[in-house]
Formats: C-alpha cells, sequence, structure tokens
C-alpha cells in the first residue's frame, strides 16, 4: 500500500514539475544564455571574469532549486555536490569559483532544461487543451455557426484524432519525466572526480570500521577464549606437577587423569586458535580461488554448479574479498532462497574479475532489505567492488560481483 502510494505521488508529481516547472525552466535558460552572451561580451573587459564569477555562484543557486524541486515532484534523489572551497584570498575564491565544476555543469543543465520545460508544458497542457477542443469540435461548430452545415470529413475526423492524441499524452509525460531525472542526475549532482572522491572516502570509512571491528573481535576472542584455556592448562600442568611431588610418591590415577584433561584443554586451545585465524586469511587461498571456490561449493546444502575461468590470480586482498562473498551468497542462498539448485561462475577478464551465483529459488532479494548484502556491497566498495542484484519475485536470483584484479 505504501509502496502504491508512492507510486501516484510520483506519477502525480510528473504532471506537476511538467504543467509548473515552465516559469522555472524559462527563468533558468534565460539566465544561462543571458550569462553567457555577456560573459562572452565582457571577456576582453575588467569586469569580464568577476561577471563570470558572479553568475556561476547564481547557476550554483538555481542548479539546488532544481534539484530540490526533481527530488520533490519526480521522486529523483540527487546526491548534493560538495560546498565550493573558500580558500584565502580574493583571487584564490575567484579562482575555485571560475574553476568549479558543479557550477558549470549546473548552467549547462539550466541550458538544456529550457526545452524539455517547453515540451514538457507542451504535453501536459497544451496537448490536453487541443485534445478537449478537437473532440468538441463538432459541438463548437453548431455554437459557432447553426444555421451552416458543418463538413462532414472535420467532423468525422477531429473526435478519433483527439482520442489517439490524448491517449499518447501521459506517455509523453512520462518520456519526459525520464528525460529530466537523467539530466538532472547527469549535471546536479557531483562531478564524476568529486564523486569517486566520496566513494573512496566512504569506501575507506568503510574497511577502517571493519578493521577496527575485526580487531576488537580478535580480542576480546583472544582474551575471553583462548587465555582463559591456556589460563586453565597451566593450572592442570601445576596440579599434574603437586601430583608428581606427593610425599608418598607419585598419584599415578590422579595423574593419569590431569594428563588426559591437559591434552584435552590443549586440543580445545588448538580449535580455538585456528578458528580465529581462519577469519584473517582463509587456508583455502594459499592455492588461489581455483582451488578455493570449488572446497566451498562442496559444503554448500544446495547442489552448485561450478564454472570457472581464472587464468591469472588476482590481488590477495582482491581473492579474500571474493572468497567472504562467496562464502556470504552461499550461505544466503542455503537459508533464505529454498532453491534445489545453484550456480557459481567466476571469470577474470580485461582486469576485472566477476563472480556471479545464480539460484533457482523465491526472489525477492534486495540491498537494504537485511544486513547480510548490504555489509557484503560495503566490503566490495571497500575495494573498489561493486554489487549488482537481479532478484525479481519468483526468482531467479543473479548475484554478481565485479572488482578489478590489482588494486
Amino acid at each position: 500500500m505504501a509502496e502504491q502510494r508512492r507510486y501516484l505521488s510520483v506519477r502525480g508529481g510528473e504532471w506537476t514539475f511538467a504543467a509548473a516547472g515552465l516559469p522555472l525552466a524559462l527563468l533558468g535558460g534565460s539566465y544561462a544564455l543571458a550569462v553567457l552572451y555577456a560573459g562572452t561580451l565582457l571577456s576582453l573587459t575588467v569586469l569580464g571574469l568577476p561577471f563570470v564569477a558572479a553568475a556561476l555562484l547564481g547557476a550554483r543557486g538555481l542548479g539546488a532549486m532544481h534539484r530540490r524541486l526533481v527530488g520533490r515532484l519526480l521522486g529523483e534523489h540527487v546526491e548534493t555536490p560538495a560546498r565550493l572551497p573558500r580558500p584565502v584570498g580574493v583571487v584564490a575564491r575567484g579562482r575555485a569559483v571560475l574553476t568549479d565544476p558543479v557550477a558549470w555543469r549546473a548552467l549547462l543543465y539550466l541550458v538544456l532544461r529550457l526545452p524539455l520545460g517547453v515540451l514538457g508544458f507542451t504535453a501536459a497542457v497544451a496537448l490536453p487543451l487541443g485534445c478537449g477542443w478537437l473532440i468538441g469540435f463538432p459541438l463548437w461548430a453548431r455554437l459557432l455557426e447553426p444555421d451552416a452545415r458543418p463538413a462532414t470529413w472535420p467532423v468525422a475526423v477531429s473526435v478519433p484524432l483527439g482520442l489517439v492524441i490524448l491517449s499518447a499524452v501521459p506517455g509523453a509525460v512520462r518520456v519526459l519525466s525520464g528525460a529530466n531525472r537523467r539530466l538532472a542526475r547527469l549535471l546536479l549532482g557531483p562531478a564524476r572526480a568529486q564523486r569517486r572522491v566520496r566513494e573512496l572516502e566512504t569506501a575507506r570509512a568503510t574497511l577502517l570500521a571493519q578493521n577496527t571491528d575485526e580487531l576488537r573481535r580478535l580480542e576480546r576472542d583472544l582474551h575471553d577464549g583462548t587465555q582463559a584455556r591456556l589460563v586453565a592448562l597451566a593450572l592442570t600442568l601445576s596440579l599434574a606437577e603437586d601430583a608428581l611431588a606427593h610425599a608418598c610418591g607419585p598419584d599415578l590415577v590422579r595423574l593419569r587423569t590431569l594428563m588426559g584433561r591437559a591434552r584435552g584443554q590443549t586440543d580445545d586451545t588448538i580449535t580455538e586458535l585456528r578458528r580465529l585465524t581462519r577469519g584473517i586469511h582463509p587456508v583455502a587461498l594459499d592455492g588461489g580461488l581455483g582451488e578455493a571456490l570449488p572446497g566451498l561449493t562442496a559444503t554448500s546444502p544446495v547442489p552448485v554448479t561450478v564454472r570457472l575461468n581464472l587464468p591469472e590470480r588476482p590481488d590477495q586482498v582482491v581473492e579474500r574479498a571474493l572468497y567472504f562473498c562467496t562464502a556470504e551468497l552461499l550461505t544466503n542462498v542455503a537459508k533464505h532462497s529454498g532453491a534445489r539448485s545453484a550456480e557459481l561462475e567466476a571469470s577474470a577478464s580485461d582486469g576485472r574479475v566477476r563472480l556471479s551465483v545464480r539460484d533457482d529459488g523465491r526472489g525477492g532479494a534486495a540491498l537494504g532489505v537485511g544486513t547480510g548484502l548490504t555489509g557484503l556491497a560495503e566490503r566490495l566498495a571497500a575495494v573498489d567492488g561493486a554489487l549488482r542484484i537481479d532478484s525479481p519475485p519468483g526468482g531467479p536470483t543473479v548475484v554478481t560481483a565485479e572488482l578489478p584484479m590489482r588494486l
């Protein structure tokens, strides 16, 4: 129900954007064209650069206004660009404004938004009015000239033509709304370099947080588990030493019991250490992904078909990310999908390595539904990777991870 309300809200917003967005489109387009014209004329004078700098600041403001309008009416979230840097000194600030890619992209958006605004108003307002006139043409003709005999072919053509054009109006509004979304997403968001820097900063923060959590987990497990087992082992050996130093000779029964306990504690400690070190670097990766991935699929309760094409080994960090990604995806298939079979495919080409897991389960997997896939996407982003999910209701589900071979 909430999704249906959102759908209706976006559809209503498209019509509002097309009908009421014309004044803002005219204002922005006129502003951008005037800036380009006046900036060209003043470029050979001392007023040229200050005028262009001030105009670019205005373009940034108008771009922010359009970005909010697109988000509110079209439901398209456009990421807010980084703030304009404010270096010390008038010349430095002017240079920062003149070289600001966000402002220049906003100026280009205002120019391109003008024809889209005119087309949108035409589709949402002018065409329906024209269709109303065509459909009612027989009535208008009779009212305007009651005594005249109207021509047969205009009356016969006007009503079907009006209905055909009217039926095409919603589609035209949707197409123009999609064009406005793409234009805003392309030009009103952060520049590519800024987006890349922001992605790397987010990935670095995620990686640091994951490493910090992992170190805390290891410290806690070593303190509460392994250290406690070693202390117990030391106490057992101390008791065994006391049994050997008994005044009447060694207590062999007690000594045998203590040595058996010490052996069991040693085995438990070794098992605990193996569990801890497995999370640091899987031993299965010593032979590369070509050996590690079939080993993972062999432990899956769902039958998995494996297809590998890995002519060369990626970096160790990339291998670890793909290994844990495969383990998480196979666990999801076994726990949540209800699948009867799955396929795993890994290939490397053109400096990229791709991992794909497909299952014939119930589908419906998506980022944000649970923490598993979201955490997996964040882990891949930390090594410049990406996660794509195609999981319609009813299945099948295809999850693809793509990473660079070298970092």
